[in-house]
């Protein structure tokens, strides 16, 4: 039985419909430049580099698969039949022990995660993004859906935590600070991704089983480890980020949904369970990543729906889908009443209002975000998975390709793969953030389509009816691209990844413990373009126009129209209207010319005076961020932002508590952290220079 009333024949075409199309898409979308073609669109300037590098990986490989072609005729006839049996005696073993082939597999990925999350990322937060979900994670820990606002809120304000009403969360839904509470409980948040990571590996091998039946168990077992070891997954799952983990749940609905859909085979009671799993997966990966679980959740619904009303399925398997995504969705609704106030509004949209959602609009910060813009999009994310999807030494999606064109008919749940991934594509080209972040972070769930494609890429009939020949310059070939990928890309990457972000991995509790400051009152020294977006929030200016006003106003401009700002009463929606017509020259701004800290804008030409060249000074002799520094809870310090003058407000707060500025000798993570003393008699000179004590 087939899951269409198309002839074999017409599913056959439909198939290759399928297939060749997509083929097309990302051979278009993954190697032309569009982005230099289209004029104002996102710069690609690796563009060239990336193709002059694969250039020369591809030569490497073809010459490495040349000779181990021709070193092939020298191989007696009694070799190639000794390494057959033995291929063929591993298979057999492979095929005797699946399942624990399958958890050999898992927890071997499992233990690369955590060497990965432990060496690479330092075990911690890097992102803010991954900050903020652990420290909601910390609030679940301790039995809090949120905490108050404080009375002085800009002290302590926190990009993406909603702080604009009474109470205090992250943006962000929440299923993955669910998630990572178990971690919190232990003090080991760094964990938690990895594990959803071998989990993830575990269950694709039963799903590969599944979604190609006639696969051998060797290529079964080869596949499931490509998955679990291609570098785009292997790092995403070792970190605090949330797309391993929608993943892990992405992948445990669909295999539940293969076998809802196996009516030849499974009992109506079996079904029923598999169904109630399959929602409950759904579910659970809403509220990590609600457009995620749409994108996957739309198409086995109407597929579901659609075997219902054909007499293909009971309606007591749509009703127990329906069931267990109640579940979760009724959690995430009930956390958004006692959060937002409204069970529909999620805290990114309390936060950054209805531009945050889906649709050709202004962007939060303004930037317009067109159908032209998606396309952009779109191609940058196919092709820097060309990059770090396998970081092979050549497009990473080109096996991919050729598999497309060489696949025929497709298995049920492939066709739901593709129709799952397309509707996935089309809800990101409507979304305007360019997710980046160790690899395109957003297409993580294509994954089980893209390496179930290259499972097919031989099928076992094709590949032995090919010569002996032809078989061993493919395996040279592949063996070189490996080599190169372990000795070359792979070092590079890490590299890359443990050198980034040296601000986050600092151990705070540890540099306080070193020069006794513990028990507290710390400020922290920002630069000078956070603490004026930190003073824009204080006068009650929303997140975004906030991101407008400093992505697009000269910095010195925009100081000054804060104090004036400040010494008015003008709060919220009148102190925007005040701030707007800074805007004017937005098209004329750069990045500043003579700050460290370039997120700064500046007018070109432009003349500071003298508050304004004092607090550019100020940045030049260093400065720390303040977000990491929320994390550490345990030397019994208190962690505020320096606003200068405002400090007076949290000394006369903590009276009992020694204070200190805190700031780096030096505008990069590396550079040695200063605690500077504060007493009484100075601190009102400390506010009017930035230069410390020694």
């Amino acid at each position: 039985m087939t899951s269409s009333k198309l002839p074999r024949s017409g599913i056959g075409v439909a198939d290759r419909a399928i297939t060749g199309g997509t083929a097309v898409a990302l051979a278009i979308l993954g190697f032309l430049p569009l982005s230099r073609w289209i004029s104002g669109g996102l710069s690609d300037p690796a563009y060239s580099t990336r193709w002059l590098e694969w250039s020369y990986g591809i030569a490497v490989c073809v010459g490495v698969g040349v000779i181990c072609a021709i070193l092939s005729r020298s191989l007696a006839p009694e070799t190639t039949s000794s390494w057959k049996r033995m291929l063929h005696r591993v298979n057999g073993t492979i095929e005797l022990h699946p399942g624990r082939v399958d958890v050999g597999i898992a927890a071997a990925c499992l233990a690369l995660y955590a060497v990965i999350a432990f060496f690479v990322f330092s075990a911690k937060p890097l992102l803010i993004d991954e900050l903020v979900q652990v420290l909601q994670a910390r609030m679940y820990a301790a039995g809090h859906l949120s905490t108050p606002v404080d009375a002085s809120p800009e002290f302590f304000s926190i990009l993406h935590m909603v702080d604009t009403g009474e109470r205090v969360y992250s943006q962000f839904p929440p299923g993955w600070p669910a998630m990572l509470a178990l971690g919190a409980l232990v003090n080991a948040t760094w964990l938690v991704g990895p594990v959803c990571g071998g989990m993830a590996v575990f269950v694709f091998a039963k799903l590969l089983r599944r979604t190609l039946p006639t696969a051998s168990g060797g290529a079964v077992a080869a596949t499931t480890a490509l998955f679990g070891l291609a570098p785009f997954a292997a790092f995403q799952f070792s970190s605090h980020m949330s797309h391993g983990p929608v993943l892990m749940w992405l992948i445990i609905a669909v295999l539940a949904l293969s076998y809802v859909t196996a009516a030849e085979t499974i009992p109506e009671s079996t079904r029923g369970r598999w169904a109630a799993l399959m929602g409950l997966a759904a579910g659970c990966a809403f509220a990590v990543r609600p457009l995620d679980a749409v994108a996957f959740g739309a198409p086995a619904g109407a597929w579901l729906a659609w075997r219902t009303f054909f007499g293909r399925s009971s309606t007591r398997i749509l009703a127990a889908a329906a069931a267990g995504l109640a579940i979760p969705v009724f959690i995430v609704m009930w956390g958004n009443l006692r959060t937002t106030g409204s069970p529909f509004l999620f805290g990114y949209e309390a936060l950054w209002g209805s531009s945050h959602g889906l649709g050709f609009h202004a962007a939060p910060w303004g930037d317009a975000h067109t159908a032209q813009r998606g396309v952009e999009l779109l191609s940058t994310y196919v092709t820097r998975l060309n990059v770090y999807l396998f970081e092979s030494p050549f497009p990473s999606l080109l096996p991919v390709i050729v598999a497309l064109l060489l696949t025929g008919r497709l298995s049920r749940t492939e066709r739901y793969l593709f129709a799952a991934t397309a509707t996935h594509a089309l809800l990101y080209f409507a979304y305007w953030h360019d997710g980046f972040f160790l690899g395109p972070r957003f297409v993580m769930p294509w994954l089980p389509l893209l390496i179930v494609l290259c499972a097919r890429l031989p099928g076992r009939s094709t590949w032995h009816a090919w010569p002996i020949r032809v078989r061993a310059g493919v395996i040279g070939g592949v063996a070189a691209a490996g080599v190169v990928t372990a000795l070359v890309s792979l070092p590079v990457r890490t590299a890359q990844y443990r050198a980034g972000l040296t601000s986050m991995r600092t151990d705070y509790a540890a540099e306080a413990r070193r020069v006794g400051v513990t028990n507290a009152l710390v400020f922290v020294r920002e630069s000078w373009g956070a603490e004026l977006i930190a003073r824009l929030w204080a006068l009650g200016v929303s997140r975004a126009a906030t991101a407008a006003l400093y992505s697009r106003v000269d910095a010195c401009v925009l100081e000054h129209a804060i104090t004036a700002a400040e010494q008015s009463s003008l709060r919220h929606e009148q102190a925007e209207r005040l701030l707007r017509p800074l805007l004017r020259d937005s098209l004329l701004v750069r990045a500043s010319s003579v700050s460290p800290d370039t997120t700064e804008r500046m007018l070109p030409g432009a003349r500071y005076d003298t508050i304004c060249s004092t607090r550019v000074e100020a940045d030049r002799e260093g400065y720390a961020l303040y977000p990491p520094l929320v994390l550490e809870r345990e030397t019994g310090n208190v962690y505020v932002r320096d606003l200068q003058a405002r400090d007076t407000v949290l000394l006369q707060r903590y009276p009992n508590r020694a204070a200190f500025i805190l700031r780096r000798d030096g505008v990069d993570g590396l550079s040695p952290l200063r605690w500077i003393p504060i007493t009484s008699d100075r601190v009102e000179p400390r506010a009017r220079s930035s230069r410390p004590t020694p």
